[in-house]
């Protein structure tokens, strides 16, 4: 059986139109650390709207939605 999500609405602030994929990763609170949420995006871990993404710094932006485990954060 498949495993739920949970999911994570992550607001952008006002007047930013992208976060780094790391920095959301660790502002969402679903990694520990900086480090940690290099490692797991460098090890192809993390997947961006359905394919895998390994830019840590890949500019995530409104509409974009990330899974890293059983967590999907939908970015506004």
């Amino acid at each position: 059986m498949a495993q739920k999500l949970n999911r994570i609405t992550f607001m952008l602030r006002e007047g930013e139109d992208f976060i780094p994929l790391i920095a959301l990763l660790k502002a969402t609170g679903v990694v520990y650390s900086g480090s940690e949420a290099q490692e797991v995006v460098t090890a192809g871990m993390v997947l961006r709207n359905g394919e895998v993404e390994t830019r840590k710094r890949a500019k995530i932006r409104s509409g974009e939605v990330i899974v890293f485990q059983n967590y999907e954060i939908e970015v506004e």
